[in-house]
């Protein structure tokens, strides 16, 4: 069984308000009052907020039948993006290549196998795209208090050169409000 982590990165900015008095005033005698007038002021930055379903999603082991086809599909988790500006998340692999751990004495497992052989989509029949280093545009979208896709996967197969063993890879999703 193959299995990637998702990393986020996340990034929140707000500054807290404060109030001005710069005035006083004083009344005396008989019923008096008094009133001073005050302003209330407040920067707020940018602030964004990426929720996953699950941390990490264990691929569908390979039947024979995936490794004729060159491929196998897996749905991966949901994610709900926020934000109060317009926004971007992107999508990279966290290193060019899968970690590997042998299991099978006399075939040790793939060292190279490469981030690009895991596949992303955010439509389970849509066109998938091969991971990279590089991070590469996953959903925009404008100030929102909740936008949301799935995102879906493809694990690509040889058999050639995918001998048995325990794959990870770390993706790494990075949500801006740039």
């Amino acid at each position: 069984m193959k299995r990637i982590v998702v990393g986020i990165a996340l990034c929140v900015a707000v500054a807290a308000p404060a109030l001005t008095l710069a005035q006083s005033c004083s009344a005396s005698g008989g019923p008096g009052s008094c009133n001073v007038p005050a302003t209330a002021s407040m920067t707020t930055g940018r602030v964004v907020r990426l929720q996953m379903s699950a941390g990490s999603t264990a691929l569908a082991a390979p039947t024979t039948s995936d490794f004729d086809a060159g491929f196998n599909s897996t749905t991966g988790p949901s994610l709900t993006m926020s934000a109060n500006a317009p926004w971007t998340l992107y999508i990279r692999a966290g290193s060019a290549v899968w970690s590997a751990t042998n299991t099978s004495p006399g075939a040790p497992a793939r060292v190279n196998k490469p981030a690009a052989d895991l596949k992303w989509s955010t439509a389970a029949a849509g066109s998938f795209v091969p991971l990279s280093i590089t991070d590469a545009s996953l959903a925009t979208g404008s100030a929102t208090a909740s936008a949301a896709t799935t995102l879906y996967f493809q694990t690509l197969y040889d058999w050639t050169v995918d001998s048995p063993g325990n794959y990870s890879l770390t993706v790494v999703l990075t949500l801006t409000a740039p």
